[in-house]
């Protein structure tokens, strides 16, 4: 009796467990506000990550941005457990010189580039992206767009959270890594 007991106060915790899409995130967000209470898990159902992983390289202003993105499953460490990306990047002035570099950082953490979920048009990915001038306000949402009709071929624009900077922090020439409000159109590697 106390094996049927658990049996069941087992299978009724699971059945208020909940697994949704990343798009039906986004639609109850859009309705709601919110997701469900019961959901433990926002899963990549419908593969919509896929055509963003590998790599990426376009030109802007003279530097070479080289973008890296792999997906990343059931990651922890938020109310519920989500399907994400997480972002490398590279970037090189016109000289070859490298001004920025996460390639090589083992840890994805440190890469400071992580995905959020897709815009309510479903048609591009948000991400959040933290660069080294954090006195310069080097951080906000970074958006990934691939037409369908050209799928080796992304923009991504990235929009700074705000543009108050740290006096005396920041430099009179500072440059944002990713430069705000500019696309960059990317070629699949």
């Amino acid at each position: 009796m106390k094996h049927l007991l658990l049996i069941l106060i087992i299978f009724s915790i699971s059945c208020n467990a909940q697994t949704i899409s990343l798009e039906q995130a986004v639609t109850y967000e859009q309705q709601t506000g919110t997701i469900p209470q019961s959901t433990t898990y926002i899963k990549d159902i419908n593969n919509s990550l896929n055509k963003y992983i590998g790599t990426w390289k376009g030109y802007l202003n003279g530097n070479t941005y080289e973008f890296s993105f792999i997906k990343k499953e059931n990651v922890g460490g938020y109310d519920v457990n989500w399907d994400l990306l997480v972002g490398r990047l590279k970037v090189l002035d016109s000289s070859g010189n490298v001004i920025y570099n996460t390639f090589n950082e083992q840890d994805d953490l440190k890469t400071k580039f992580k995905g959020d979920n897709f815009q309510s048009d479903l048609k591009a990915y948000k991400m959040y992206f933290v660069g080294n001038s954090v006195g310069c306000a080097e951080y906000g949402d970074v958006y990934l767009r691939i037409q369908p009709s050209t799928p080796s071929q992304m923009t991504i624009i990235m929009l700074p959270d705000n543009d108050i900077v740290v006096e005396g922090v920041c430099p009179t020439n500072f440059q944002p890594t990713i430069p705000y409000k500019q696309l960059i159109h990317l070629t699949k590697q």
